[in-house]
């Protein structure tokens, strides 16, 4: 993750602000490191990972996830995962050469960011997890 800009906002903080109508939509960009590659190597796992967050941060899915496993450079071959919502999207990329996950979850319905990337770091068994919030006007 790149340097913060600004006071980091807590949940509520976000949630709320979302809230009052400011803003169209959140993103959040999750880095996991340290990721179990049993879990990030498996399409099936990553499947579940979406159907899961969504019923987590009670999101409603639109159309099953895409799980794709391509990459012809060892560096970046892994799965990518596309999860449209209602709201807009869930996407991410699994680098199984450095066990790594690249997660965005953006909506214009609110939800915890922070909860969100420890969820994510837990699913993944990640030894360390990053996240950043911006919020789309």
């Amino acid at each position: 993750m790149g340097p913060w800009s600004g006071k980091m906002l807590s949940d509520e903080e976000i949630e709320e602000r979302f809230k009052k109508g400011e803003e169209w939509g959140l993103l959040t960009s999750i880095d996991l490191k340290d990721c179990d590659p049993k879990k990030i190597g498996s399409g099936e796992y990553i499947t579940q990972f979406s159907i899961d967050l969504c019923e987590h941060i009670h999101m409603k899915r639109f159309g099953a996830p895409i799980v794709v496993r391509f990459g012809a450079d060892p560096r970046v071959q892994g799965y990518s995962l596309a999860q449209l919502i209602e709201t807009s999207l869930i996407s991410g990329h699994f680098a199984e050469d450095t066990n790594r996950a690249f997660i965005d979850v953006f909506s214009c319905k609110e939800y915890p960011p922070e909860q969100v990337a420890e969820y994510c770091k837990e699913y993944f068994a990640a030894k360390h997890v990053e996240y950043s919030v911006s919020f789309r006007t």
